[in-house]
């Protein structure tokens, strides 16, 4: 694999590590102590916040902010000038240095663009939050949510495509519960729906 790319114009601080083939584009600023994995893209105007980790295979769009406190697990994709905070209650003549709350966006999640993600809450794996939702609780796998503040609105295969509400078949036992089988129109993908819960089936 070949080594990390680094556009001139980003500045990326002492104690960085930075995986293979990644590429940080213009004017990214990685702080000290950042983590960021293998085959990542970093677009334009991106801010990685001390001590940040970031997975391997994540795409950040333009104009991004990940400040300390937030972690990205692998495969992850954050559209342009979605917003992450740190702190709820901030005041600009009050420290809150101590009072970080931590966000962790998980395995395969996609985030649209100018979605901001309030501090303190995870966003579950291959979860998709629309473009310009408020996300102001957790977010389980595989949801998909939308709006101010976000709600679910149905669920997301792992391809990407939406599983349609009619795709459900029949009754599942799933740790000993009932569950509502869909398969991905796209893909094939069986998952089981119970509730605000959906899980892939094997």
């Amino acid at each position: 694999m070949a080594a990390a790319f680094i556009h001139p114009s980003a500045i990326v601080d002492a104690d960085v590590t930075l995986g293979a083939d990644t590429k940080i584009w213009h004017f990214v600023h990685v702080s000290s102590g950042a983590r960021i994995g293998a085959r990542c893209a970093l677009g334009q105007n991106v801010f990685i916040g001390n001590g940040v980790r970031v997975g391997d295979g994540v795409r950040v769009q333009n104009n991004v902010s990940l400040y300390e406190g937030v972690e990205i697990e692998d495969d992850v994709f954050l559209g342009p000038s979605c917003v992450f905070t740190n702190v709820v209650n901030p005041r600009a003549f009050v420290q809150r240095k101590q009072e970080y709350q931590p966000t962790r966006v998980c395995r395969g999640a996609s985030v649209g663009a100018n979605a901001t993600i309030v501090c303190g809450v995870r966003l579950g794996e291959y979860c998709f939050v629309g473009a310009g939702a408020v996300v102001t609780a957790n977010v389980p796998a595989y949801a998909l949510v939308i709006g101010a503040p976000a709600r679910r609105i149905g669920f997301m295969c792992r391809c990407g495509e939406r599983l349609a509400a009619g795709a459900a078949v029949h009754a599942v036992a799933l740790e000993e519960v009932d569950a509502i089988e869909a398969q991905c129109q796209a893909c094939g993908a069986r998952y089981a729906l119970r509730g605000e819960q959906c899980t892939a089936l094997p």
